[in-house]
């Protein structure tokens, strides 16, 4: 699973490059040669479905982010904080290809939060409220809920991810959801066993 991350990434910096380089060109340049670096630039296939699952999935992986963060203050459990540290360091590359994807076609990946802007079709998402349960929490109360926060957040991930698979023409973008999907079951395995004993 490795190789296949570091493929991604590796696959979208070149992206990224590629949308960098024709802005050096000129607009007078491209009207006396119309023949120019940028319309040479192939743009990997992709649809609606991929933008839509980047779009909605970078901030799903943000919270993610923000639950890891309130960890080390709050455990005390070594598997808690092992896991928060490794769900973080898995989601912050995946933020950055999905950032570099809708770059390299030409969606504004900033305006990635704005698209599902009240949750809508965001499942897993922690409400508000849980949230602030999560932040005042401490020990063994803090690590059952936010081991089932994070079950929940994990199921609704891979059910986005599920539907990229299905419906995506991204090849880079459905890999990387496939990735999603096996790594956050594995996750979801392990946190149900934490939360068993």
């Amino acid at each position: 699973m490795t190789s296949i991350s570091s493929r991604i990434v590796a696959v979208a910096a070149t992206f990224a490059v590629a949308v960098v380089l024709p802005a050096c060109s000129s607009s007078q340049d491209h009207a006396e040669h119309p023949t120019s670096t940028t319309t040479s630039v192939t743009v990997a296939a992709h649809n609606a479905d991929d933008v839509m699952f980047a779009q909605m999935m970078i901030p799903h992986h943000q919270q993610a982010l923000e639950l890891s963060a309130l960890v080390p203050d709050r455990s005390s459990n070594p598997a808690v904080v092992d896991l928060a540290a490794k769900i973080a360091a898995e989601q912050q590359p995946e933020i950055n290809t999905m950032k570099a994807l809708l770059l390299q076609w030409d969606v504004d990946p900033n305006a990635a939060a704005d698209h599902g802007g009240h949750g809508m079709g965001m499942a897993g998402m922690v409400d508000d409220a849980t949230m602030t349960r999560l932040d005042s929490l401490k020990g063994p109360d803090f690590d059952t809920l936010w081991l089932q926060s994070m079950i929940g957040h994990h199921q609704g991930a891979i059910e986005m991810a599920k539907a990229e698979v299905a419906n995506g023409q991204s090849a880079d973008m459905t890999t990387l959801a496939k990735s999603i999907i096996t790594a956050q079951q594995a996750e979801i395995d392990q946190m149900k066993q934490m939360l068993g004993g």
